[in-house]
């Protein structure tokens, strides 16, 4: 007997369209599938939520050097002109060092995102940039269910899809 759903798809394929799906529902918080996918999506997404919930608190705070270029101010790189070591002129941008404070992981929960990270897909935004969702798992969700144990998405049935009467579920985060 099967532990899990084969949706008439190769085991590659299957894995794919359920990490897409996991990803749009952490992303989006919300979305639209037939009930047999949204059932197995349902497994996962409860599974990385409570994951983010023991692990939401587990850093620490430390003080990091970082070397930056300084900026003027309309926001640019200062340079400053050098002479090399065979008589040439050139330009060289101004560093300055600062210290910042930064979260370092603790194991446990770096091995949590590590997880989190092999479930869900990498995301970018419209204008290209990275979107962090292990970190809104951590940030947003995981604070928001934090006295709840267990049941963090919900199962909405819409009726049967017109093609080919399959039962549309919207599976969303409660």
């Amino acid at each position: 007997m099967a532990i899990n759903r084969k949706l008439g798809r190769t085991t590659d394929i299957r894995n794919a369209m359920l990490k897409t799906g996991l990803t749009d529902l952490i992303l989006h918080e919300k979305i639209e599938t037939t009930e047999a996918r949204a059932k197995e999506i349902k497994a996962m997404a409860d599974s990385i939520i409570a994951l983010a919930i023991k692990e939401k608190d587990n850093f620490e705070t430390v003080d990091v050097k970082v070397v930056k270029a300084k900026l003027d101010s309309n926001g640019k790189k200062v340079i400053e002109a050098a002479k090399s070591k065979n008589g040439k002129d050139y330009f060289k941008v101004v560093k300055e060092e600062t210290t910042e404070k930064r979260q370092k992981d603790m194991p446990t929960r770096l091995n949590a995102r590590r997880k989190m990270m092999r479930m869900i897909n990498k995301v970018k935004d419209s204008e290209g940039n990275n979107i962090d969702l292990t970190s809104k798992l951590f940030n947003e969700i995981a604070p928001k269910y934090e006295g709840r144990n267990g049941g963090y998405t919900r199962i909405i049935k819409k009726g049967p899809r017109r093609g080919d009467s399959a039962e549309v579920v919207i599976l969303s985060l409660i």
